[in-house]
């Protein structure tokens, strides 16, 4: 008895050893912080004129609606003429290109040989619900300036990173600056309802051998309230998730509600059945790519039992998985998402079904496929009569995972931490989607990135209700790309 007591000790202290040594061991896997890069002090320039001027292109609205027939065209034109009037320092120092009405411009570098950046925001923005305006603080689109923030639809998504990227590239122009890499600023007509405007671009670049040093586009942010060390973390978003909707079909005979057959012969019983068996099967989570870089960044800065418990997850993994699935926002990090959407049956309450379907969308992890998807949705429905297949849409695959260590991320680390030297760090995996995705092909490394601090709360505006953008958060982001485009192409 003894001897296994003494032997159950040696063991528990062995095992408080091994805990120990690797939580002080531990250390983010090669997460860059921008240590050692000159950051270039960004150009004089007008916060007050800057917000006027995203008060103006909020009023001009350039709405992507599901039916293009109900976009009015006229306002990208009105826009992009704006944009020249109100910026011609920088129009005068790059070309314009236009594709339709996504726009295209380059500023020529000194050495032809460097790689180019690419920099990036979207014109169009979402419409508000039908209903909901006045649930607004101010008129969505309006471009209120009140409080110390300007209001309306699309001062965060995207509308915000494009005045500030014209206010950085205007303040350039006006100081002299001529960049060694040429710089290519793409900004997408059509983002909110699938990017074909980016992928024109694209293409045309990839027809010009360009290969640029990064591209960055909208998706990660400064979250003040980041989880695990209650503070501010910047987010670069080194890939996104794919996009797909299955549509699951049930036919039947139909026939009048009064006589209703066995429930197995009804359509829409068998839909239900079907979808709550796709529900059912999710994808498995896991601790990899992006989330876990994430999880070992912000646990090396917040130490104590939560980095005992990330450095050790060989034996505390599935606790650490367990917190993060409380959050769906974290939760949706960890696997593909199934989320059904939409329901169509029968025309009348009175009249069973002929045919009813479903279509549920998919967020597609970076190690997951659409093919796994479809397949894993068929096997989950196997011996229901339903059919399962993917909508008209083609289903867009997860974009590959960028560097969190190359040039162009540490670049954009230094850039963001110069005006917060203790800024945390961290590789995040976006949920949604940017035009970013479509230049994989002609960039080294993609990155999401959008120098702005907001709360976990106040994400929800995004797509939602008081949308708006600080005047603080305004100037942080033309500072932020005022200096990476000097560091990365001066």
């Amino acid at each position: 008895m003894k001897k296994w007591v003494l032997a159950l000790g040696v063991g528990v202290v062995a095992l408080g050893g091994t805990l120990a040594a690797r939580t002080a061991l531990f250390r983010p896997d090669a997460v860059g912080d921008g240590s050692g890069i000159a950051v270039a002090q960004p150009p004089a320039f007008d916060t007050q004129a800057a917000a006027q001027h995203l008060s103006q292109a909020v009023q001009i609205q350039t709405v992507s609606h599901q039916d293009p027939a109900e976009d009015q065209q006229g306002e990208w034109t009105r826009l992009h003429s704006w944009l020249a009037s109100t910026y011609p320092k920088a129009h005068a120092a790059m070309q314009r290109e236009t594709l339709g009405q996504t726009l295209l411009f380059t500023w020529p570098g000194s050495d032809p040989a460097a790689q180019p950046i690419i920099v990036m925001a979207h014109q169009d923005v979402v419409p508000v619900t039908p209903g909901t305006e006045k649930d607004w603080k101010y008129p969505p689109f309006a471009g209120t300036i009140a409080e110390g923030a300007v209001w309306g639809r699309g001062t965060i998504d995207d509308k915000g990173s494009l005045i500030a990227l014209f206010e950085a590239m205007e303040a350039l122009a006006a100081q002299g600056f001529k960049p060694k890499r040429r710089v290519i600023l793409v900004s997408g007509h059509d983002e909110e309802v699938g990017g074909t405007g980016a992928q024109a671009v694209a293409k045309a670049l990839a027809a010009r051998k360009v290969k640029a040093l990064f591209t960055i586009d909208e998706g990660g942010l400064i979250t003040t309230d980041t989880p695990m060390i209650n503070g501010k973390a910047a987010m670069i978003g080194v890939a996104e998730k794919g996009y797909a909707t299955l549509q699951v079909t049930a036919h039947a005979p139909g026939g009048h509600s009064s006589a209703p057959p066995p429930a197995n012969e009804i359509g829409s019983v068998n839909l239900a059945k079907a979808v709550l068996a796709i529900s059912a099967k999710q994808f498995p989570m896991q601790l990899r790519g992006p989330a876990e870089g994430m999880i070992s960044v912000l646990a090396a800065k917040a130490g104590g039992a939560t980095k005992l418990a990330v450095a050790n997850r060989w034996l505390l993994g599935g606790m650490v998985m367990s917190k993060m699935a409380e959050s769906p926002a974290s939760a949706a990090m960890l696997h593909t998402t199934i989320a059904p959407t939409m329901l169509t049956g029968s025309p009348k309450e009175n009249v069973l079904p002929q045919s009813a379907s479903a279509l549920i969308n998919y967020r597609i992890a970076p190690w997951d496929t659409s093919k796994d998807v479809l397949e894993r949705a068929r096997a989950a429905t196997k011996g229901l009569p339903v059919e399962v297949k993917f909508t008209d849409r083609a289903p867009r695959e997860p974009s590959p995972v960028s560097s969190s260590n190359s040039k162009g991320w540490n670049l954009i680390a230094a850039s963001a931490r110069a005006d917060q030297p203790d800024l945390v760090i961290a590789p995040y995996l976006v949920v949604a989607g940017t035009d970013s995705r479509s230049m994989s092909p002609v960039s080294d490394d993609v990155y999401r990135f959008q120098a702005i601090g907001l709360a976990s709360g106040d994400i929800k505006m995004i797509h939602g209700t008081n949308e708006h953008m600080t005047l603080a958060n305004l100037e942080s982001l033309i500072r932020f790309y005022a200096r990476l485009i000097a560091t990365a192409a001066g």
